[in-house]
């Protein structure tokens, strides 16, 4: 087959002053589309809601994967070299695939998508070694921001289909300020003194800034960083002072830990409840709600809003917005 691929181009070479470029847009006229290979999920969530049918999207990094950690494969790095576009994170989120994504930008446009953001935005943890929070994802208005990067890098790679791109996030942005609301809605029926976000790792700050939750995270920014006894001690005492109803479980993120923290707050003379389990770094499957961004950060909302509510007696009604 790649004799005959190899054959075809030197026929159009010859016969016409174009050439033969697999990389560039194929006619939109005709239906068809050109390959989009993405990280995380929320990414691809992205592409596929402003790409729309002109795109076929790969992502690489499904539900319950830890993008910390990730190793990309023989595989992978043939999807990557099969690509027109590839969209990543950025900002080390993606540590693991840094080599191989660096190597990729010669000859395939890659993009990362929290380039958008403006960087007085971004928090700089201490213990992160200077370097950028990754999550941005947290935060709706931030991420909001991203599906602008998307839109502007298909506008740009394929022209003649800039309308469309524009249109489809015009619809997609309208229904994330729409989302912005609705959690915004749903934290107000958790009282001040009550907004404590406990979780497996410190993936939660941007979603803390942005929307009044004091936010603790038992291991680092990233999950490399490994959580000792002294970091669970510390944890469980802060939560059996400050009397934190529950804590929260990840997808992505073994749930030993927190196990481990709710025994340890038990000796201390009181129990905290696991109060769910949260999408961090990944979504959830396909084909369900939280298989999508929106679907994501509402369960995420909806989740740590009931069990706050409900572990600490507080039967606070809701807002009735949306």
């Amino acid at each position: 087959m790649y004799r005959i691929y190899i054959a075809l181009c030197l026929i159009v070479i010859l016969t016409t002053s174009t050439g033969c470029d697999p990389k560039a847009p194929p006619d939109a006229s005709i239906g068809a589309k050109f390959r989009v290979v993405t990280t995380i999920g929320m990414i691809t969530d992205i592409v596929k809601n402003v790409g729309g049918n002109r795109v076929e999207v790969i992502g690489l990094m499904g539900p319950g994967v830890d993008p910390h950690l990730y190793k990309p494969s023989a595989g992978d790095v043939q999807k990557l070299n099969s690509a027109s576009l590839i969209f990543y994170n950025g900002l080390h989120l993606e540590s693991k695939m840094g080599d191989v994504l660096a190597k990729m930008s010669g000859d395939i446009k890659t993009v990362a998508v929290t380039d958008a953001v403006d960087r007085s935005l971004l928090l700089t943890p201490p213990e992160y070694e200077g370097q950028y929070d990754p999550h941005l994802w947290f935060n709706v208005t931030l991420w909001m921001k991203a599906v602008v990067k998307v839109r502007d890098a298909l506008s740009e790679f394929d022209p003649d289909s800039t309308v469309k791109y524009w249109s489809n996030a015009e619809r997609y942005l309208a229904k994330l300020t729409e989302l912005h609301q609705y959690v915004k809605s749903q934290v107000k029926r958790v009282p001040p003194q009550q907004r404590v976000l406990v979780t497996a790792h410190d993936a939660f700050n941007y979603f803390g800034k942005g929307y009044g939750f004091e936010v603790h995270g038992l291991q680092g920014i990233s999950t490399a960083t490994e959580a000792g006894i002294a970091d669970v001690q510390k944890l469980a005492t802060f939560i059996a002072e400050r009397r934190i109803p529950a804590i929260f479980v990840e997808s992505s993120v073994s749930s030993k830990s927190l196990e481990a923290v709710k025994a340890a707050v038990k000796s201390k003379g009181f129990d905290v409840e696991i109060g769910g389990e949260l999408f961090s770094d990944a979504m959830g499957n396909a084909g369900t709600p939280e298989g999508t961004y929106i679907g994501m950060v509402r369960h995420n909302i909806d989740t740590i809003v009931k069990a706050l509510v409900k572990e600490s007696g507080l039967q606070t009604p809701s807002t009735g917005e949306n």
